[in-house]
């Protein structure tokens, strides 16, 4: 399982990609918001794909009537995903929040 450690790791690996508090919580910002810890084990991130995911797997995969009008952003209990997963997610979602590969 994923931990909070291991979101920053991976996020801060990321080009440009910077951390500061968002409402009170660690968050990584490439452009804009990239993720951010919604409470401990939950994960915020931005995705195209929310739909399918919350579909496949609802445990790990939704949001709340909070993020209806933020139709991109998805929240993940870190505990039904690898780390593997995390990585491409925040890869995914720092493309998302305007992150290139690449920058110096």
């Amino acid at each position: 399982m994923p931990t909070e450690a291991d979101v920053r790791r991976l996020s801060l690996s990321l080009p440009g990609v910077t951390e500061r508090s968002s409402w009170g919580q660690p968050a990584w910002f490439a452009k804009t918001l990239m993720a951010r810890m919604w409470e401990p084990g939950v994960l915020t991130v931005k995705t195209n794909e929310r739909e399918a995911l919350a579909g496949s797997e609802p445990g790990v995969y939704f949001w709340t009537p909070h993020h209806n009008r933020s139709p991109q952003l998805v929240l993940i209990r870190l505990a039904g995903i690898d780390t593997h997963e995390l990585g491409e997610l925040l890869q995914d979602s720092f493309l998302l929040a305007g992150g290139r590969m690449g920058q110096a």
